[in-house]
């Protein structure tokens, strides 16, 4: 994985939808108890699902811990991963 701004490589990990770690997160944009928006290395990621709590957050080292039932996970938004949306590149 490409190493970006936090120096650490995105990663994610989720033990059965329960508890996971992200890293390569940059940011946390909001947070409630349904719905989490991190900017990572490689784009927002919005985590969606029910009793979400960040347990541990180190911006310096880019590692988010949670706990929480996830439901979806959705990237959006440009990274260095991303070459452009769709309808961009069917049009070129």
């Amino acid at each position: 994985m490409e190493e970006t701004r936090t120096g650490k490589p995105h990663q994610i990990f989720w033990k059965e939808r329960k508890q996971g770690s992200v890293t390569g997160v940059i940011d946390v944009v909001s947070f409630d108890e349904s719905a989490v928006l991190l900017e990572t290395s490689l784009g927002m990621l919005t985590l969606k699902g029910k009793e979400l709590h960040i347990s541990r957050l180190s911006l310096e080292t880019g590692e988010v811990d949670m706990e929480g039932t996830i439901d979806s996970m959705v990237y959006s938004g440009s990274g260095p991963a991303a070459k452009g949306s769709f309808l961009k590149r069917m049009f070129r």
